[in-house]
């Protein structure tokens, strides 16, 4: 096959979901304009940071761009005259600040790729759609039989995931999705190893995973074709959202926020935790569920998206189970996300953060007893449950499930074993990022509370007295060596004194009105 006959060979080793800070440093006034100076990082390190230059207009210009989302974004007023005032400029930088602030703590907006480029042009400085048909144009040279009917502009949150619309020249009325995508940094399978398993895609069968109709990749990216659904996934129905819609519009300020019903929480839920435990005791990593991977087919939930681990990308919720070091496992990661999407199936929302302190009201106390099982401070601190005790909690157990289709999902042992070491890669790499996330926030803490108001009075309390010690100790050893002096200058054979030699008066006077006078300019 000639699929991207020569592609840039690797993966990408740039982990999008690694979240961007951005700092304004300082500004400078030119003859007609101000320019802010913003100090971005991409992470907890320092050393991995940068500037760049930004004047007003290129916040307005990535503010109009962000209106599609539909967010009331904080940008500062536009100001023709005065724009140029010293007060004005430290006081449009604070609201500058406050509005880098916003866009970079949203999950949605902090990962799309107008608010990447604006931070960070160096890394995301190509057009991907562009480089996407570029791909899929070599594919249809050696598959002639496909023909595309439109490109599917922004419906996923991946910057290098892009999305068409296709069809069968012989069958024109059907309808299919075609992705293509670039390798990502947790890709460890071999060229033939990942081949092998994308073809095995195809031939996957089980009620509650969607089908694939042709999946290859090549050393650098991969191909995966599906049929479309005019219905969308879960994530559609809960914000009740056209599916081909941009990502941003669709989920990021929705008009109705509203759960779904009891029982269609029951049965979704039952059906996703027994695909996530077929796929475990299968040996193939998942690790990227959320509600915008569940395709709808009536009332029936099925799975998308299997190859996103083989292909090394990472997943939607990184930034989330990076914070707590018990979610360590692929399977740890599933439930998590598991209720991330339990959460948004039961409030029509995400949570605001995570962990969730409290709950509100739901419709029924058996789905706030499998939240807390999950997103709850007791939960990141003991680790995840497992899928198997999820299906035992009261919330699915008495869910009976009627599909009756077979599964078929035959890996190679040889494919088996290199799935588990790519498994073991994957943790691994999550086990170190989590570790240094920890470290930093010790150290992060640490410098916070030594530099806070109340330590550094503890700290003043602590050297005055330390001081007061000194000065006193100090005091009273002149005395003792005053004393001795004295003793010795009496002729005294030995430092001790028999009762029948006292101390002269007038010595001991001395010595003790030296050492009141110590006292007394230390106490007081």
């Amino acid at each position: 096959m000639a699929f991207m006959e020569k592609p840039p060979a690797g993966k990408v080793l740039l982990d999008d979901t690694v979240p961007l800070t951005a700092v304004i440093e300082a500004s400078q006034s030119l003859h007609s304009h101000t320019e802010y100076i913003i100090r971005v990082q991409r992470g907890i390190s320092m050393e991995n940071s940068w500037q760049i230059v930004r004047r007003y207009s290129d916040f307005d210009l990535l503010n109009n761009s962000l209106q599609i989302s539909a967010l009331s974004l904080p940008l500062p007023p536009k100001k023709l005259i005065g724009n140029m005032d010293r007060e004005f400029i430290a006081e449009r930088q604070k609201g500058l600040q406050n509005y880098l602030n916003v866009i970079t703590s949203n999950h949605i907006l902090s990962t799309c790729e107008l608010v990447k480029k604006f931070l960070d042009p160096n890394s995301y400085s190509v057009n991907y759609t562009e480089i996407a048909l570029q791909h899929v144009s070599m594919f249809f040279r050696s598959e002639p039989k496909w023909e595309v009917v439109e490109p599917l502009k922004d419906i996923g949150w991946r910057i290098r995931k892009k999305y068409f619309l296709m069809k069968i020249k012989n069958q024109p009325k059907e309808r299919l999705a075609l992705s293509w995508a670039d390798l990502g940094p947790d890709k460890y399978l071999s060229d033939k190893d990942l081949q092998c398993a994308m073809k095995l895609l195809s031939s996957c069968s089980h009620p509650y995973i969607y089908k694939v109709t042709f999946a290859t990749a090549s050393e650098s990216s991969a191909l995966v074709i599906r049929p479309f659904s005019e219905k969308g996934t879960l994530k559609d129905l809960i914000y009740k959202a056209k599916p081909k819609d941009p990502f941003l519009k669709k989920y990021c300020n929705p008009k109705k926020i509203q759960g779904l019903e009891l029982q269609q929480i029951k049965t979704f839920g039952r059906q996703i935790l027994e695909v996530l435990k077929f796929l475990h005791e299968k040996g193939f990593p998942y690790g990227h569920l959320h509600a915008s991977n569940v395709m709808l087919d009536g009332d029936t939930c099925r799975l998308l998206d299997l190859e996103n681990a083989l292909l090394g990308l990472p997943s939607f919720y990184r930034p989330y189970f990076t914070q707590f070091r018990k979610i360590n496992t692929l399977e740890g990661v599933d439930v998590h996300c598991f209720g991330h999407l339990l959460y948004e199936m039961a409030y029509g929302r995400p949570p605001d953060s995570v962990p969730v302190d409290t709950f509100p009201p739901a419709p029924s106390m058996s789905i706030v007893t499998v939240l807390e099982s999950v997103l709850s401070p007791e939960a990141m601190k003991n680790g995840m449950p497992t899928v198997s005790r999820l299906l035992q909690m009261p919330l699915f157990s008495d869910v009976f499930l009627t599909n009756s289709e077979k599964t078929q999902f035959k890996i190679p042992t040889k494919l088996k074993e290199a799935l588990k070491t790519a498994k073991e890669c994957i943790e691994k790499r999550l086990l170190e990022e989590q570790k240094q996330i920890h470290q930093h926030r010790r150290l992060t803490r640490a410098q916070s509370h030594h530099g806070s108001e109340e330590e550094k009075k503890k700290r003043k309390i602590l050297a005055r007295k330390k001081s007061k010690r000194s000065a006193f100790e100090s005091g009273e050893e002149q005395t003792m060596k005053y004393s001795n002096s004295n003793n010795s200058g009496s002729g005294a054979s030995s430092p001790l004194t028999s009762p029948s030699s006292p101390v002269p008066p007038s010595t001991a006077g001395n010595g003790l009105t030296s050492l009141n006078a110590c006292l007394e300019s230390i106490m007081g």
